[in-house]
């Protein structure tokens, strides 16, 4: 199934084979050797398989999914519920009553299943060719292609749990893998390829930009081990059809550690001075960036009809209300859609800068200081230093629906404990990623960060405060690097040390839950963290708590494509707590 085009990507309108999904690169017809022997054809046909990765970080996307669902994310139908209403489907994600039919659920397992696809096609293509390229060339390639199609397979898992695994270009017959035997796959491909990625130094870090590396590869693995308990895994039903690394010892915290420690050691990434220039519209020079998508203009921008989802960053657009574009001079015009849950924004300290800072100085636009989230006036772009400075009304944007002075605040408009009638203003509005004043570009330039260094900073923590053998990076070899983190937030370490006790001089585990909110908010690690804690039902407007919405439903368009066993039964199956086909199985 996985490898037979016209029926895994089928929904995909604009493209009619598994080709027409990727950015083609005319090579003249050449032949296998010809590719391969020439190491710059090497890397492009390798750098085809990113391609799928733009489809990512969109709301109609992964991102959007995964956002929304968590409690750190909410969207709900504005302008007197004329906009972002698209058939209740926000608000299926907002309270979890989702189904199969969302869009974004199966956009999600048509882009991460053609971007392993694509992966797979290389991987056949190199060993095709391998004869041709010299030994260490041709473990190179393989190595950063089969990372980068654990990756695929992993964002895919993360979401439906029972996927149709392989690592072979040809069509899947048999039953989905279990997460289990998936968990137990991915992390085989990770420890066999990690020893022998490249290890990103000052030399090379432009060079290695935008591709897998050894840090990616050792942080991926430490999410797969961290979360592993929360898949389903346990000693006794994991490797049991794949052979155990020689590096897995048995314990998941154990190697969780053990990998995170690989990527410290490395001393290829550090923290940032700026929290913000992780985000910056130009953050390729970050050295906390260990994996991003990597924007490259104008000129990638592709659409699909499905949902209308984009390859362009587009989360400033998504989040800010109308006037920001007046406000900044944008080319795109705002969307005003997304925003925090209020119960989100709890977790922040007034004087910390991912946060929304203290009431009483909230000044929207006119703030100087840089602030996570955006909560006060949009003041016209006409507006005076002196009109802002005295919060003049007269300067403010006036929103058109409600003819009232653009000013954003940070609750919801609720009805019987649920968000309702939902007025333009509500909603702080995520600002971490740097939108454009200069009126050059139409969508976010700001490439989107999908790893990064303070993340395996807080898994190493997390895994030894639940047990996993270790020493504490706070005080011990990381401590520079966390002083660096405290000082950023708060402005001092002593400060954050006040604010946040519990992520800093005695770790808790509901501390670091609460400091990851923090720190990687819209980050798309949010669900996973409230999952592995069980929180992932108790989150503010959530309407079912079952347990079974850990996974989404898988698409009916592709069990509707199932193969067939010899007991007249589809071999793809829905996931447990959802509505399966009920129809009679068709004959092949």
């Amino acid at each position: 199934m996985l490898a037979a085009t016209a029926t895994m990507i089928g929904s995909m309108s604009s493209c009619s084979n598994l080709d027409g999904l990727l950015d083609e690169v005319n090579y003249g017809n050449p032949t296998v050797e010809d590719m391969v022997t020439d190491e710059q054809n090497v890397i492009l046909l390798v750098g085809q398989c990113y391609a799928d990765l733009k489809w990512i970080h969109d709301h109609w996307g992964y991102w959007g999914l995964v956002t929304i669902s968590a409690d750190e994310g909410l969207c709900v139908p504005r302008n007197k519920g004329n906009d972002w209403n698209d058939g209740g489907y926000w608000m299926k994600q907002n309270d979890h009553t989702w189904d199969f039919r969302g869009d974004a659920i199966k956009n999600v397992w048509n882009t991460t299943i053609s971007g392993a696809v694509s992966c797979n096609r290389v991987l056949q293509t190199l060993e095709l060719g391998k004869e041709n390229m010299s030994e260490e060339i041709y473990a190179q390639y393989v190595g950063e292609v089969e990372v980068l199609r654990t990756y695929y397979f992993y964002l895919l898992f993360e979401c439906f749990g029972r996927v149709p695994y392989t690592e072979t270009y040809e069509e899947v017959v048999g039953p989905m893998n279990e997460p289990w035997e998936t968990w137990s796959n991915l992390v085989a491909v990770l420890e066999r390829n990690a020893p022998n990625m490249a290890i990103v130094t000052n030399d090379n870090r432009a060079a290695n930009y935008g591709r897998t590396t050894q840090g990616f590869a050792y942080a991926l693995l430490a999410r797969l081990y961290l979360n592993a308990e929360s898949y389903g895994c346990n000693p006794d039903n994991v490797f049991q059809k794949v052979e155990a690394p020689e590096q897995y010892s048995g314990s998941f915290l154990d190697n969780c550690v053990r990998c995170c420690d690989k990527v410290i050691e490395a001393g290829s990434y550090s923290i940032e001075n700026n929290y913000f220039s992780n985000f910056r519209i130009f953050n390729e020079n970050s050295k906390e960036n260990i994996l991003s998508i990597v924007d490259n203009g104008q000129a990638d921008f592709d659409e699909r009809s499905n949902g209308s989802m984009s390859n362009k960053l587009r989360i400033t657009m998504n989040t800010h209300h109308y006037g920001i574009q007046q406000a900044y001079g944008m080319v795109l015009d705002t969307w005003n859609g997304f925003c925090a849950r209020p119960d989100f924004l709890k977790l922040y300290n007034d004087n910390d800068v991912r946060g929304m800072g203290k009431e009483s100085e909230r000044n929207g636009t006119g703030d100087k200081k840089e602030w996570g989230w955006f909560v006060g006036p949009v003041y016209k772009a006409s507006a005076t230093a002196e009109q802002i400075a005295a919060r003049d009304v007269n300067a403010m944007y006036l929103d058109e629906d409600y003819k009232e002075p653009t000013i954003i605040r940070s609750t919801i408009s609720e009805q019987g404990g649920r968000p309702y009638d939902t007025h333009n203003f509500d909603g702080a509005r995520l600002n971490k990623w740097e939108a454009d004043k200069t009126g050059t570009y139409k969508y976010c330039e700001n490439d989107f960060v999908l790893m990064r260094y303070a993340d395996v900073l807080w898994m190493k923590e997390e895994a030894i405060v639940r047990g996993g053998a270790g020493v504490s990076g706070i005080n011990g070899v990381s401590k520079a690097d966390f002083e660096n983190y405290f000082k950023r937030a708060m402005g001092s370490v002593d400060a954050f040390k006040a604010a946040y006790p519990e992520a800093s001089t005695s770790l808790t585990e509901k501390g670091i839950l609460d400091e990851r909110g923090r720190e990687f908010t819209w980050e798309m690690v949010r669900r996973r963290d409230l999952i592995r804690y069980g929180e992932f039902g108790n989150i503010q407007y959530v309407a079912k708590k079952n347990d079974y919405l850990k996974w989404y439903p898988i698409p009916r368009s592709v069990l509707e494509k199932s193969l067939i066993g010899e007991d007249g039964k589809r071999l793809w199956t829905q996931n447990e707590g959802y509505e399966d086909i009920k129809a009679p199985a068709v004959t092949q």
